[in-house]
């Protein structure tokens, strides 16, 4: 394992696990009615590896917290979770002072402390345990989506673990030789499981970087001599975004193996590294998978593989929907065929989620697992993705719910109502968007909307409304509730006034009809027209 200018060979590694597995043991009781649980709140740093390997070997479940998150919503987390002790770094150890997570001062470890290294010093050079943990205990607690509501931590068994990481380590070709370029977080299964787990099991060298760095890519890259690189969301745009190296082309890379990068990114990162780029469907609660095949069509997913039953289910009716249907530009024809990804026959193979019966019931229906995802599916069985069956939205792999952000709208000056949801976005993910209806007697004023918010401490910097509706009539269900639905389906794609906003500034603009041009265009050549929104009717005088 590669870490800046530090070094560490497999018995190293081993070694530092096995330490801090006697130090678990020794100074963590064991709860009556569970395993030890040991959070981890560090960016991608030796230690993180070495309280993972701690975890497998003193038999205690390791939760990887989101330092992405506020201190409360850590605070959350941690008492969620049922955390016994906390490792974190200097840089995070500031979103602990949220003492809602009930931890004392002894139970957080601090490792750039002195007195992290006295803490260890007992336990140095440690041996392996005798006993190995059971199949079924937790190896990994990964928290999903979750900014509101209760928490949502996937549970990992040793068993399932162990099982998964021989066909992954086949799927994206995991040799002894290989470097495998660790740059995604770790607290995330992508990283966890694509990247460090398969290395460990081919025995193959790992690069890690503390954080991803677009900027930075390329020369590590050249500097490692890296092979495998795994990827989550807007990565390869970021990285095709930098000037190009003269060294790119004849780098090393052989396989960027990852999730939710557009076709167009896809082909340039492939051409401009030399290397091949696998896109693949996959959740943190296992379950099943889709991977894109040769004659894979462009915009989908790809097809079910491990043998797993998956269709698409009309969420209302519970009955599976009619095949998609195409413009020849690629455009949706029938709506009906969008539907819940679900894994037929399969709800026995999924672990839950810790201490969340509700999310539970979400996903188990009788026999079957229904994934939370929307998607259609075409004549020929491939997949393709349509967008998020709740509120929760996902801008630059970020996940988080919408009702935070309208909280936040809400308190601009003559906002009656504010609904926010996901619309897709022309490159890969989510993009954010509101309606907003206003109270009697108020105009919309799209300088102050943009003030207002830049002015909240609490607006998170992916909550920003990329399109802002303005309605006489947010559209209402038979109980009064608002409908999300209709407003999803025609995005800005409405008659009805639409601002945008000026990237990365607090500036909205009308969206005229070159704005719309240009969007639609930007769709197509990224091979995602069939995501457009559905264009409303205007109303009849």
């Amino acid at each position: 394992m590669l870490f800046e200018d530090q070094q560490w060979t497999w018995g190293k590694v081993v070694q530092e696990s096995a330490d801090r597995a006697a130090a678990i043991v020794a100074t963590v009781p064991a709860p009556a009615d569970r395993q030890r649980h040991i959070g981890v709140l560090l960016e991608n740093v030796p230690d993180f590896v070495f309280w993972i390997g701690a975890g497998a070997l003193a038999g205690a479940a390791v939760v990887g917290i989101n330092a992405s998150r506020s201190g409360p919503e850590i605070a959350r987390d941690i008492a969620h979770a049922d955390i016994d002790l906390v490792v974190t770094e200097s840089r995070l150890a500031h979103l602990l002072e949220d003492t809602g997570h009930g931890l004392t001062a002894d139970r957080i470890l601090d490792i750039d402390d002195d007195r992290y290294a006295e803490f260890l010093a007992p336990f140095r050079g440690a041996d392996l345990p005798e006993t190995i943990p059971s199949t079924d205990d937790i190896a990994l607690l990964l928290f999903s989506s979750g900014s509101t509501g209760a928490p949502k931590a996937v549970i990992v068994g040793q068993g399932r673990l162990a099982r998964l990481l021989g066909p992954l380590t086949e799927r994206v070709g995991m040799r002894e030789d290989s470097i495998a370029y660790l740059c995604m977080p770790l607290f995330h299964g992508n990283a966890l499981m694509l990247n460090l787990g398969t290395a460990m099991r081919a025995g193959a060298t790992v690069c890690m970087i503390r954080r991803f760095s677009a900027s930075r890519f390329s020369d590590d890259i050249h500097r490692y001599g890296a092979t495998f690189v795994n990827y989550v969301g807007r990565a390869l745009s970021y990285i095709l975004s930098r000037s190009e190296d003269p060294r790119d082309r004849a780098s090393t890379l052989e396989l960027a193996f990852g999730t939710e990068a557009s076709e167009a990114d896809v082909a340039r990162f492939s051409e401009r590294f030399g290397c091949t780029v696998v896109e693949g469907y996959g959740m943190s609660e296992g379950v099943f998978r889709i991977n894109r095949t040769p004659d894979t069509p462009t915009g989908s997913l790809g097809v079910a593989v491990g043998g797993v039953d998956v269709r698409i289910f009309d969420e209302d009716t519970g009955q599976e929907c009619p095949r998609a249907r195409f413009d020849e530009t690629g455009r949706l024809l029938n709506s009906d065929a969008v539907g819940q990804i679900v894994a037929c026959g399969a709800a026995h193979t999924f672990e839950g989620y810790y201490k969340n019966p509700e999310a539970m019931a979400d996903r188990v229906k009788g026999d079957d697992f229904w994934s939370g995802d929307l998607g259609y599916r075409d004549e020929n069985g491939f997949f393709y993705f349509a967008g998020r069956s709740s509120d929760w939205l996902r801008v630059d792999s970020e996940n988080f719910s919408a009702t935070p952000v309208e909280r936040i709208i809400l308190r601009v000056p003559g906002i009656l109502s504010a609904p926010v949801f996901a619309v897709p976005d022309p490159t890969t993910g989510d993009q954010v968007m509101c309606a907003v209806e206003l109270e009697p007697g108020a105009e919309f004023d799209p300088a102050v909307f943009g003030a207002t918010l830049a002015e909240q401490p609490d607006m998170g910097d992916k909550w920003w409304p990329r399109f802002v509706r303005v309605t006489a009539q947010i559209p209402l269900t038979g109980s009064n509730k608002v409908n999300k639905a209709p407003l999803r389906a025609v995005a800005w794609n409405t008659p009805d006034t639409v601002y945008v906003r000026v990237r990365r500034t607090s500036e909205y603009v009308l969206l005229g009809d070159a704005e719309r041009t240009r969007i639609e265009r930007e769709f197509v050549a990224n091979g995602r027209a069939a995501l457009l929104p559905t264009p409303e009717p205007a109303p009849v005088a």
